[in-house]
């Protein structure tokens, strides 16, 4: 991804010098088990040791490269001028190149995926706070886009609070079947490795031995994993929407923190615009954009292809960045967002009562009108509200039919805000377990 949308802990997992570093370590490791196994001398395994501390010379390699057209064999050629030719004979010892290569790539969304839980939580804690913060403060409810009933604000972060937790507990779970490595060598069979080394490997490298691998790790696991952050990035979406839509001029409930010296136009000074949520939409679609080709990276030919890996190599860096990214930024826009309660009051009486016009409808089938006489009576008090702006609550109390079945005092009860907050506590307990 570019600087502008990447911060430098997640970019730091897929530069080189790191991929270089995570192989080290597994042909390390793998020495060390081979020895242990017998099957290669001691002192060339302790030997391997002695890059411990070396920084790798990443354009040595790719200058080997050049010329092997091979990265994992660039790599080893690399790392034997380093401790000497004849100490690193028994490196890669029964060993394919989707040994190293997978169980990295893993290495790496294990790490990923660490710091997107934190940055998850970091979202989740914002979102409860201002949930909280504004628990009992009502506004409209919407259906396609039209005034429904009363809501509050407190329930709409609770609702998004939700939402992110259950994409926590997907990323965990994406996480811990990512979290698997296979040093079975070719095709798979262990032929030339004893499994013991997979197993020593994956400990030191805090993974699980894959059950079975053909040459490569199954890409079932990595098409999850990508899903779940297109799931992720989707919520994402969902939260920056409905406040891109409370920030309309002519809404105005809530806008993006606008800080000092902010300039919102080129042309228009008077401009406040929600460039942030605006921007997060944007990013959701780059990090959804890398769950369609995960998904067609599962179908490979046989025990092994390399279709998947030109994919792996942008989706893995992109995917993660951007949605690491994605997530920081909300969690800033949650925590400094603006809110107006009395601007969401008089949103909602600006229609001057029709939010209530359910409550109307169940108190007059209550009183024994048929559900269809309720609702035309009803209805064609609403539609003057609609057409001419009266006012819903005195249209009612001068509906001779309407007044017929409900006393005016019954009618005025049916304006109650309080009614539609009665369970919000219960709500509450649900989503956040207090």
């Amino acid at each position: 991804m570019i600087p502008r949308y990447s911060r430098p802990e997640m970019v730091a997992i897929w530069e080189p010098a790191t991929k270089f570093r995570i192989w080290y370590e597994i042909e390390a490791h793998a020495c060390d088990a081979m020895a242990d196994l017998g099957v290669i001398p001691r002192e060339n395994a302790e030997a391997v040791w002695k890059a411990r501390d070396v920084e790798f010379d990443v354009a040595r390699i790719d200058e080997i490269e050049a010329v092997t057209k091979h990265d994992v064999i660039a790599f080893l050629t690399h790392l034997a001028e380093i401790i000497g030719h004849d100490e690193a004979r028994f490196v890669h010892q029964g060993m394919t190149s989707s040994d190293v290569l997978d169980t990295t790539l893993n290495v790496q969304l294990v790490r990923a995926a660490d710091i997107l839980l934190a940055d998850m939580d970091a979202l989740l804690e914002a979102l409860k706070r201002r949930a909280h913060e504004h628990k009992m403060d009502v506004r409209i409810g919407r259906s396609h886009g039209i005034h429904a009933e009363p809501v509050t604000m407190g329930l709409t972060f609770a609702r998004f609070y939700a939402e992110m937790d259950r994409n926590r507990d997907r990323l965990r779970a994406a996480r811990a079947e990512i979290a698997t490595g296979a040093i079975s060598g070719a095709v798979g069979t262990f032929a030339n490795i004893d499994p013991a080394v997979e197993a020593h490997v994956c400990d030191r490298m805090g993974l699980t031995p894959e059950p079975i691998s053909t040459q490569v790790i199954p890409r079932d696991r990595h098409a999850m994993f990508f899903a779940t952050l297109g799931v992720i990035a989707s919520s994402i979406e969902n939260i920056a929407i409905e406040i891109r839509h409370m920030q309309r001029t002519e809404v105005l409930e809530a806008e993006e923190f606008f800080s000092k010296g902010q300039k919102g136009s080129s042309a228009m000074p008077h401009k406040r615009n929600p460039v942030l949520t605006e921007n997060l939409t944007g990013l959701a679609r780059l990090v959804r954009m890398a769950v369609i080709p995960a998904m067609e990276n599962v179908a490979l030919w046989h025990e092994r292809d390399i279709s998947h890996s030109s994919v792996e190599r942008m989706i893995g860096p992109d995917a993660t960045v951007t949605l690491d990214f994605a997530l920081a930024r909300l969690t800033g826009v949650i925590d400094k967002l603006v809110i107006y309660p009395d601007n969401m009051l008089a949103n909602m009486n600006k229609f001057r009562g029709l939010v209530h016009s359910q409550r109307v409808l169940l108190a007059l089938t209550q009183a024994g009108v048929s559900r269809e006489d309720a609702y035309r009576l009803v209805q064609r008090n609403a539609m003057k509200v609609w057409e001419d702006g009266k006012d819903f609550r005195e249209e009612l109390l001068a509906d001779a039919d309407v007044t017929a079945a409900l006393s005016p005092a019954e009618i005025e009860e049916k304006f109650d805000l309080g009614y539609h907050t009665k369970h919000v506590d219960t709500i509450f307990s649900r989503v956040f377990g207090d």
